[in-house]
């Protein structure tokens, strides 16, 4: 790995404060540079179009550590990859999720495993976690084979050539497999309509916490939000209903068995439902849009993958799926999945509040600080990376290894169901793409959207053809 430096000034990014670097900001308690009040001003449209490049800016403009001047509570951008793991995995406990990101999360999860704190996530957390055992890789492989397959006979009866957006079959697919594990069944019904109002509650939420207003007021996002929760709770209770009444067995490891068994209380099951939803449906099909957009941009590697396919899989026209056995053949797509998760990393965002006063990168840190991780900016620092803006999947597997790789997080809050998210991609890639190739659609890239993970804003359109048979 190269040595790590803080990045060189690049122009910035329009809104973004020019000062320099290294020049502590008078308008902050940390003693770290950072933009004024005023810059911040002008920067909204900038935040409001791409939170993540204006993050990555200020970070290449102020340094690893930057300071944002926000009223009452000191505010630590972290861009320094040893620092980043000093807060998420040597000092965790120091370090809570009392953060505005969370607060907006919980009103439409509640207090499930992304937004909980202290015991309460320990609880849930050993509750859930056979769920995600390595036992049922298995089965989820042949879950996200299935449900590829589909998606692939979709392309097939398409024209040839044709221009496809790609985005809503694989969201489709990603919900198809997440409803095994999460409640044994198939969620495709009750399911969509769950992931329609937890989408709607989540712009809603974000909506609430970008121009919050007193408690009482019932703005129109206040209403959006409570009539997309209600929409939630009925689909929950459903789902749950229709789980007990197939009865609960021994040996049953569906997250839903293990939360009913355990005695957990109804509205905690509820917050779970919502908050795996989110999580396993969101997360895998982002990956995979995002695996795509790279893929039709980069020919040579997807004929390397094509290559990796037929020998692992046979020739375009060969009936065979790929599954769970194919997966230490199937090295150089799932770097692939893990070159596309550094750059567009789902989980764009971290955020934590200091629980007591720390030193982090040098940095004194006081109680009550709120820092940012943006994994994006982390995933692209040029002190940590070679060529950091490049798709490269010939870096994995060695740099899943690298400090600044945290597509899933780091510490005691790794992602529970990292192994299944990448089992899932690498396995649903195979099987898109063993008989079709992809290449850009006319004009230009989609634009990022930094939602609860980075969409593709307007779709994910790809030209699609058949390959050659034989």
């Amino acid at each position: 790995m190269p040595r790590r430096s803080t990045p060189p000034a690049p122009p910035a990014p329009e809104g973004v404060g020019r000062g320099a670097a290294g020049t502590p900001n008078r308008y902050s308690p940390l003693a770290a540079p950072g933009p004024t009040p005023w810059e911040m001003v002008r920067a909204v449209p900038a935040i409001r179009r791409s939170a993540v490049d204006f993050l990555t800016g200020v970070a290449a403009r102020h340094g690893d550590l930057a300071a944002f001047p926000l009223p009452r509570t000191p505010v630590l951008l972290l861009n320094d990859p040893e620092g980043a793991r000093h807060v998420l995995v040597d000092n965790h406990r120091g370090y809570g999720r009392a953060t505005l990101q969370y607060r907006a999360l919980s009103a439409v999860t509640g207090q499930g495993l992304l937004t909980s704190d202290g015991e309460a996530w320990r609880t849930s957390r050993r509750a859930v976690q056979p769920a995600f055992h390595h036992t049922g890789l298995h089965r989820v492989a042949a879950h996200a084979a299935a449900a590829a397959e589909r998606v692939r006979g979709e392309w097939a009866a398409l024209p040839a050539g044709a221009v496809h957006d790609v985005a809503p079959g694989l969201f489709r697919a990603a919900l198809e497999v997440v409803g095994p594990t999460l409640a044994d069944e198939d969620l495709s019904d009750v399911g969509q309509r769950l992931v329609d109002a937890v989408g709607t509650a989540l712009e809603a939420a974000a909506a609430q916490a970008a121009g919050p207003v007193p408690a009482a007021w019932p703005t129109p996002a206040r209403r959006r939000l409570r009539r997309a929760v209600a929409v939630i709770d009925e689909a929950c209770e459903q789902v749950v209903r229709a789980r007990r009444a197939r009865g609960l067995r021994p040996g049953d490891d569906d997250v839903l068995a293990l939360l009913l068994a355990a005695g957990t209380p109804p509205r905690q099951v509820r917050d779970e439902l919502v908050t795996f939803v989110v999580a396993g449906h969101e997360t895998v099909a982002s990956c995979l849009t995002w695996t795509l957009h790279l893929l039709a941009r980069h020919p040579a590697a997807q004929r390397v993958l094509h290559a990796e396919l037929d020998a692992v899989l046979g020739p375009p026209g060969s009936s065979r799926v790929p599954g769970f056995d194919d997966l230490p053949a199937l090295r150089h797509t799932r770097a692939v999945v893990e070159e596309s998760l550094r750059l567009y990393p789902p989980a764009w965002v971290v955020t934590r509040t200091a629980l007591a006063d720390d030193v982090v990168a040098g940095l004194p840190v006081p109680a009550g600080t709120l820092v940012i991780v943006c994994t994006w900016a982390l995933h692209r620092h040029p002190g940590a990376w070679e060529a950091p803006e490049e798709f490269r999947p010939e870096r994995f597997p060695a740099a899943a290894r690298n400090p600044a790789y945290l597509p899933f997080g780091a510490g005691p809050r790794l992602c529970v169901g990292r192994d299944l998210a990448l089992l899932e991609a690498v396995v649903a890639l195979a099987a898109l793409l063993r008989e079709h190739r992809l290449e850009p659609a006319p004009g230009p890239a989609p634009r990022v959207e930094s939602l609860v993970t980075l969409r593709p804003a307007g779709g994910m359109p790809l030209r699609i053809a058949r390959r050659d048979v034989g």
